[in-house]
């Protein structure tokens, strides 16, 4: 009965978990203010988060998830190009 209680996970799962793992990380970051909404880190963390979801996919598609996540990096990519420019 234990053995039906172990979860195999496949390498995208792993990815995907990293990805979550990185967008909570950069939420709770934010909200404790140890990172700027606007800075290069918050705005990597969600990018590369949202990245690792993504590939999560490859083992059960689902297209919610998928446009959620598309959207999370398409934004964080804008606000990374916006931070590098403001920069110079």
């Amino acid at each position: 009965m234990e053995q039906d209680a172990v979860i195999a996970l496949q390498w995208y799962d792993i990815v995907g978990l990293g990805g979550t793992l990185a967008i909570l990380a950069a939420y709770f970051l934010l909200q404790t203010r140890r990172l700027s909404g606007t800075g290069l880190t918050y705005q990597l963390l969600n990018l590369f988060g949202a990245a690792g979801i993504l590939v999560s996919l490859v083992g059960k598609f689902n297209l919610s998830v998928f446009l959620l996540e598309l959207a999370w990096v398409l934004v964080s990519g804008y606000g990374i190009v916006r931070s590098m420019r403001e920069r110079r």
